[in-house]
C-alpha cells in the first residue's frame, strides 16, 4: 500500500510534443531491445538445453505442445486482447485520475486471476478425463501429463504480463522486458543436471523442467509486483473503476475475437503438427504427411525467427503502443508516431528476414545439431526447411504488431478483428494444402503468407484512423533506402558464405554463423549510414 499522493508524484507527465514523443519512442525501444536481447540469448541457451534433452521425437513434440498451451493464453489474455483493451484506459486514467487508475488496476488483476484460475481448473479436469477415458497410447498419455503439469504456468504468466502492461504505462519498460530471463534461468537450472547424470531419463527431466516453469511464473509475478511498488496503490472499492472497466470490456470482446483468431492460427498449427501423436498416423484413411517429430521440429524452429522479432519487432510495438494511446486525441502526433514505428520495424525486420534466409542451414545445425544433441541429422535438415518458410515473413510480423496496436489505441477494435477472422480462414486453407508437398515446412510458409496478406490489408484500412496514408512519400522513400541497405548487406553475407563453404562439423558451422553475423552486423549499419537512413540515428541517438 502506498500513499495516493506519493503514487501520483511517481507518475511523470507524458511528453506529447513531436520531439519528445520521438525521443521517448527511440529510448523505449533501446531499453526493451537491450533487455529483450539478454532474455532472448538466455532463451536460446534454454532451447539449446531442452533440444538436446527431448530432440526431434515424440517426447520433443509433447514437451513443446505442453509449453505452447499456457503461452497461448499469455499472448491472448496477458499480452494480447486484455492488454490491448486495458492499457489505453489505464494510461489515460494514470494521466488524468491516478486514484481511479489504482482501483481500475486492482479490479483488472483480481478478475484476471479469477478467470484464468477457473480456466486452469476446467483445463485440468478435461485433460484428466481424456487421460483416464481415452484408449491408452504412451505418446498421447505423456503429452497429456506434461500439459497438466505445465498448465498452472498459464494464470501466473497472464497476471505477470498484465502487471508488465501497467509498468509500461508508467514508462517503465525494463522490468517487463527483463522478467522472461527468470523463466529461462529456471528452465536451464532444471535441465543442466541431465547432462551430468549417467543414464539420465529425458522424460523425467522434461517433468522437472515443467515444474521449474511453474515456479518461474510465480517468480515473475513477484518480480513485477516489486517493480510496481510506489507506483500503484492496490485499493478495494471499485465504483470509481466501473466506467473505465466498462470501456475496457467493450474493447476487450472484439479484441479477444480478433486476437483469438490469431492465436487460433497458432493452435491450429499445433493441432495439425500433433495429429500423429494425438490421433494417429492416418487421416481419412490416408497416410498423414507429418510424423510424431513434426511438432518438435516446427516449435523449435519458431524460436529462431522469433528471436529478431522478439528482440526488436515486438520491442517497437511495445514501446509505441502507450505513446499511440496518449496521442490518440492528436491526429498529427498519432500519425507521426505510427509512421516512425512502422519505419523502425521495417528497418529491423527486413534485414532480419534476409539474414535468416541466408544462414538457415548453418544456424539450425549450430542450434540443434552437433555432439550430444538429441536432434537427428534429418531433424536438423527439416528445421532448415521450416526456417526457410518462416524467414520471409519476419518483417511482416513486425509491422503487423505496430499497425494493429494503432487501431487499438485509436479505439477501433472491430477492424483488426474482421481482418484476423479472414486471415484464419486463409491460414487454415494454406495449412491443409501445403503440408502435403512440404511437410511441416508448409505450416511455416502458410504463416508467412497469411501475415503478409494481413499487413497489406491493415495498412490499406489504417487510413480510416489517420485520414492520410500511413506510408506517405517520405515514409516510402525511407523504406526504399532500408531495402537498398538490406540488399547490400545480403550480398556481402552471401559472398562470405560462398567463401566459407558448407562445413559439416558443428564447430565449422559455428564459424560460418559467427562470420555471417559479423559481416552483416558491420555491413548493414555502414550501408544505412551511407544511404542516410535516419532510423539508425533514431535508435542510437
Amino acid at each position: 500500500m502506498t500513499d495516493p499522493q506519493d503514487a501520483t508524484a511517481a507518475r511523470p507527465e507524458p511528453r506529447t510534443d513531436d520531439h519528445g514523443a520521438h525521443h521517448g519512442l527511440s529510448s523505449a525501444v533501446r531499453v526493451i531491445s537491450s533487455l529483450t536481447l539478454v532474455s532472448r540469448i538466455a532463451g536460446l541457451a534454454r532451447d539449446l538445453v531442452t533440444a538436446r534433452i527431448v530432440g526431434d521425437s515424440a517426447l520433443g513434440s509433447a514437451f513443446m505442445a505442453a509449453w505452447a498451451i499456457p503461452n497461448l493464453f499469455r499472448r491472448l489474455f496477458g499480452e494480447g486482447a486484455l492488454a490491448a483493451a486495458f492499457l489505453p484506459e489505464y494510461a489515460r486514467a494514470s494521466r488524468d485520475d491516478p486514484e481511479t487508475a489504482d482501483r481500475f488496476a486492482t479490479l483488472t488483476v483480481l478478475v484476471l486471476t479469477l478467470v484464468t484460475g477457473g480456466l486452469l481448473l476446467v483445463g485440468e479436469g478435461v485433460l484428466l478425463a481424456v487421460l483416464l477415458l481415452a484408449p491408452h497410447d504412451p505418446d498421447r498419455a505423456l503429452s497429456l501429463r506434461l500439459m497438466m503439469l505445465m498448465l498452472p504456468f498459464m494464470p501466473l504468466v497472464c497476471v505477470a504480463a498484465i502487471l508488465g502492461g501497467m509498468l509500461q504505462a508508467h514508462g517503465r519498460f525494463g522490468p517487463t522486458a527483463a522478467s522472461p530471463v527468470l523463466l529461462n534461468l529456471f528452465v536451464i537450472a532444471a535441465g543442466i543436471p541431465h547432462f551430468f547424470m549417467h543414464h539420465a531419463d529425458p522424460v523425467r527431466t522434461a517433468y522437472f523442467i515443467g515444474i521449474a516453469a511453474v515456479l518461474a511464473g510465480a517468480a515473475q509475478v513477484a518480480w513485477s509486483l516489486f517493480a510496481l511498488r510506489g507506483r500503484v496503490a492496490w485499493k478495494r472499492g471499485f465504483a470509481r473503476a466501473a466506467e473505465p472497466a466498462r470501456r475496457m470490456m467493450r474493447r476487450f470482446l472484439p479484441v479477444v475475437i480478433g486476437m483469438g483468431t490469431i492465436q487460433l492460427n497458432s493452435l491450429i498449427d499445433t493441432l495439425i503438427a500433433m495429429w500423429p501423436v494425438w490421433l494417429g498416423p492416418t487421416v481419412l484413411g490416408m497416410a498423414y504427411p507429418l510424423d510424431p517429430a513434426s511438432n518438435s521440429v516446427l516449435a523449435y524452429t519458431q524460436r529462431l525467427y522469433q528471436f529478431p522479432l522478439g528482440v526488436f519487432g515486438i520491442a517497437v510495438a511495445t514501446a509505441v503502443f502507450p505513446m499511440l494511446a496518449r496521442t490518440s486525441d492528436d491526429p498529427h502526433a498519432f500519425l507521426a508516431t505510427l509512421r516512425r514505428g512502422l519505419r523502425l520495424s521495417f528497418f529491423i525486420g527486413l534485414p532480419a528476414s534476409l539474414g535468416l534466409l541466408l544462414i538457415r542451414e548453418p544456424l539450425t545445425g549450430v542450434m540443434y545439431g552437433g555432439p550430444g544433441s538429441a536432434f537427428s541429422d534429418e531433424g536438423v535438415r527439416r528445421a532448415a526447411a521450416v526456417l526457410l518458410g518462416y524467414a520471409p515473413g519476419v518483417w511482416a510480423y513486425s509491422l503487423n504488431h505496430v499497425v494493429t496496436r494503432a487501431f487499438y489505441a485509436a479505439g477501433d477494435t472491430t477492424t483488426p478483428m474482421r481482418v484476423a477472422i479472414g486471415v484464419v480462414g486463409l491460414n487454415l486453407l494454406l495449412n491443409v494444402t501445403l503440408i502435403w508437398p512440404l511437410g511441416e515446412a508448409g505450416l511455416a510458409w502458410s504463416t508467412s503468407i497469411s501475415a503478409t496478406v494481413q499487413l497489406l490489408v491493415l495498412i490499406h484500412l489504417s487510413k480510416r484512423l489517420t485520414h492520410a496514408p500511413a506510408f506517405d512519400a517520405q515514409t516510402l522513400a525511407g523504406c526504399g533506402r532500408v531495402l537498398a541497405a538490406s540488399l547490400v548487406m545480403a550480398g556481402l553475407v552471401w559472398g562470405a558464405l560462398l567463401l566459407l563453404g558448407q562445413p559439416q562439423t558443428w564447430s565449422g558451422r559455428l564459424v560460418v554463423v559467427a562470420a555471417a553475423v559479423a559481416v552483416g552486423g558491420v555491413a548493414y549499419p555502414v550501408a544505412a549510414t551511407a544511404l542516410r537512413c535516419p532510423e539508425l540515428r533514431w535508435l542510437v541517438r
